[in-house]
């Protein structure tokens, strides 16, 4: 049994699957704190308890979707129950989104996933410092699937970690996704700004673009 704070149908509104509809499964508890989270997934107001199979008959109310995605929070710290739940909707494809800093519990289901939206976390959008070495890893194992990294940044985003998040990119052939922090619904630096650290993060991998939160211009969750 896990704690899931909601379970709701939307469209996808971050990376490169903008726009398609998902079952979204909001997991409860992180194991980090960023400062840029916007997110409602501490168990400390609502949530529900689930059992494998109860969430897997939940999901069976919905219909039309491209795949399941498994958000929070952080999926990951729930393994245990993802062990148990991911063979019994092994006919959806399953889109898990994380922080990715728990390579070791990936590991456990990476053969029930399809698609892996993996964040790099940057000290100056975050706060949290030598993330980098649990993305490396974390990377190593997900690079068995497809996988691309989001990278949320603000201003004061500096030449250091474009030039680390690219050598973790071009390491593992990854898709950069480019996304500046918001505040509501408006980003928190310029579009001018956007195209700069977009065209340093070109200068040194090419497979990178940028997409803003679109979810939060449509106004829907």
């Amino acid at each position: 049994m896990t704690k899931i704070k909601e379970i709701f149908a939307s469209i996808q509104g971050e990376g490169p699957y903008i726009g398609f509809k998902q079952v979204f499964v909001r997991f409860c508890n992180c194991n980090l704190k960023c400062n840029y989270c916007d997110t409602e997934f501490a168990p400390d107001e609502y949530f529900e308890d689930f059992t494998p199979h109860e969430l897997a008959d939940y999901i069976k109310r919905f219909d039309n979707f491209h795949s399941i995605s498994l958000t929070g929070g952080e999926p990951l710290l729930s393994v245990e129950f993802l062990k148990e739940f991911l063979p019994l909707v092994s006919s959806s494809k399953i889109y898990l989104e994380t922080n990715a800093t728990l390579s070791e519990k990936l590991k456990e289901i990476i053969d029930f996933v399809d698609i892996i939206a993996a964040d790099v976390k940057l000290e100056s959008a975050t706060g949290i410092k030598d993330t980098y070495k649990f993305h490396d890893k974390f990377f190593e194992i997900a690079k068995q699937k497809e996988c691309f990294a989001k990278v949320v940044f603000n201003d004061k985003i500096t030449d250091e970690e474009v030039k680390v998040c690219c050598d973790l990119a071009n390491k593992y052939n990854l898709l950069l996704v480019l996304q500046p922090a918001m505040i509501q619904d408006k980003m928190s630096v310029s579009s001018d700004f956007c195209e700069k650290i977009l065209d340093k993060f070109l200068n040194l991998h090419k497979n990178t673009c940028l997409i803003p939160q679109v979810h939060k211009f449509l106004n829907v969750r």
